[in-house]
C-alpha cells in the first residue's frame, strides 16, 4: 500500500513538467558509457520512449567513439586525435561512416524498438540534413556544420517516431556530396537550435560542471551563460569540458533556452533531469 502510495506521489510530482514540456522538443546528445553498459543503455531507451510516450518530441543524436576505436583496432589502423577530434583520413572516414551511421546506429533503433518504441534511423547525409565543409586541412575529413535542413526530422516527430542521428554530415565545397566526419556535441547543439528546442541534453561520464574537478560533491548546478567564460577564466571550466560549454553556447546563439550536462552514468538521468525539481548535472540558462 505504502509503494503504491509512493508512486502515484511520484506520477503527480512529474505532472506539471509533463504540461510544461508537451509538444516541446528535446534534443539529446547520447554518449559516454550510458552507450556501452547494458543496464544504462536500457534505462536511456526507456527513458526516450516515456518522453515520447507523453508528448516530448525527442531527438536522440549518438556518438560512437570506443565502436569507432575497435573497428579501427581491426584494421590495423590507429586512432589519432587534434585537439579532441579525430583526425579523418579517407580510410578512417569509411570506416566512421560504416560504424556511426550502420552498427551503432541501427542499433539503437532497434533496442528503442525491441522496448516498444518507434525509431528512424537517420544520418547527416540523409536528405542532405546536416551540410558542412571542412573544418581545416589538418584535421582531415572533419567538418564544421553550415546548414541544418529539420524537415525530415520534423516529419519523423510529427510521424510519432523517435529520430536517431548519427553524426555524419553531407559535404560542400571542396567535398560536395562526401560524408565528413562531425562531432556529435556539436552536432546535437545546431539540431537544437535549427528545431527551435526547449532544451539540449549532454549526457556525459562526469556529474557536471564541477568547481574541484577532483571533489564529485562540488557540482555547480545552474549557471548563466554570461557567468560561463569568468568560469573559463579562473579555470573550473577547463580541459574536456571547454568544448561540452561551447556547444551548450551554440546552442544558446541558435535560441534554445536551456542546456544540461548530465552523468548519463546515474541510471534514469533524462528522466531525473527532466522531471524532477531537483534535476541532476549543471543546468545552464541562456540569459545575457
Amino acid at each position: 500500500m505504502e509503494n503504491n502510495k509512493m508512486r502515484a506521489e511520484l506520477l503527480v510530482h512529474a505532472l506539471p513538467y509533463i504540461q510544461k514540456f508537451q509538444g516541446k522538443t528535446i534534443v539529446v546528445k547520447y554518449g559516454g558509457n550510458a552507450m556501452i553498459n547494458g543496464v544504462l543503455k536500457a534505462a536511456v531507451i526507456q527513458d526516450v520512449i516515456l518522453m515520447t510516450c507523453v508528448g516530448i518530441r525527442t531527438v536522440l543524436v549518438h556518438g560512437g567513439g570506443p565502436e569507432i576505436d575497435e573497428m579501427l583496432k581491426k584494421t590495423g589502423k590507429e586512432s589519432r586525435f587534434i585537439d579532441g577530434l579525430r583526425y579523418t583520413d579517407g580510410e578512417t572516414m569509411e570506416v566512421v561512416q560504416m560504424v556511426l551511421c550502420g552498427k551503432v546506429n541501427k542499433d539503437i533503433v532497434a533496442l528503442i524498438q525491441e522496448a516498444g518504441g518507434r525509431a528512424m534511423g537517420l544520418c547527416g547525409i540523409d536528405g542532405a540534413m546536416l551540410k558542412a565543409a571542412r573544418k581545416d586541412e589538418s584535421f582531415g575529413l572533419v567538418g564544421e556544420i553550415e546548414k541544418v535542413d529539420v524537415s525530415i526530422l520534423n516529419s519523423a516527430l510529427g510521424a510519432g517516431f523517435i529520430p536517431v542521428v548519427s553524426s555524419v554530415a553531407y559535404g560542400t565545397g571542396i567535398d560536395n556530396g562526401k560524408p565528413l566526419n562531425i562531432n556529435a556535441d556539436t552536432a546535437a547543439a545546431k539540431i537544437a537550435a535549427a528545431l527551435s528546442a526547449e532544451k539540449l541534453v549532454l549526457m556525459t561520464d562526469v556529474p557536471g560542471i564541477l568547481r574541484n574537478v577532483g571533489d564529485p560533491d562540488s557540482l555547480i548546478r545552474a549557471v548563466t551563460r554570461p557567468e560561463l567564460e569568468s568560469l573559463k577564466k579562473n579555470g573550473t571550466i577547463s580541459e574536456g569540458m571547454i568544448p561540452k560549454v561551447d556547444c551548450c553556447t551554440l546552442a544558446f546563439e541558435g535560441g534554445v533556452k536551456k542546456a544540461h550536462i548530465i552523468d548519463g552514468r546515474t541510471p534514469h538521468a533524462l528522466l531525473i533531469e527532466i522531471f524532477t525539481d531537483e534535476g541532476i548535472g549543471t543546468m545552464l540558462t541562456n540569459l545575457v
